[in-house]
């Protein structure tokens, strides 16, 4: 691989561009500490991950793309990879809390499976 020297202002550009991303990424981790429930906290993280992933994989494909003159592929799929998983992780998580909330009778919002059998059940007519 032959090291090009990359523009000054390029170089400043993907600086930016990945302080941006930690910078993102560092928001979302704080609000670890800021919100006070589970239900509150698994959210930032999980949404702001993300953004700051896109912001370095960006970063990452320009740098890598003019560096060796093709388009750098790698960085894509990490980033589609994390934005797939994370979602789906955040959601089995939020679900497996809030089963365990409800089991130990704590206040959470009612279940919508619960909710519809209830009304389906109550919009039958009796056979007496």
């Amino acid at each position: 691989m032959i090291e090009q020297t990359l523009p000054l202002w390029l170089d400043i550009f993907l600086s930016v561009v990945v302080v941006l991303g930690a910078l993102i990424a560092l928001i979302g981790s704080s609000g670890l500490l800021r919100l006070k429930s589970y239900f509150e906290r698994v959210h930032a993280p999980s949404i702001i991950a993300t953004m700051g992933c896109w912001c370095i994989m960006h970063a990452t494909v320009i740098y890598f793309s003019v560096q060796e003159d093709t388009l750098a592929v790698h960085a894509i799929l990490i980033a589609l990879f994390i934005a797939i998983t994370v979602p789906v992780t955040t959601i089995f998580l939020m679900r497996a809390a809030l089963f365990r909330a409800r089991r130990s009778g704590e206040k959470v919002p009612p279940s919508l499976s619960d909710n519809a059998e209830s009304h389906a059940a109550a919009a039958q007519p009796d056979a007496d």
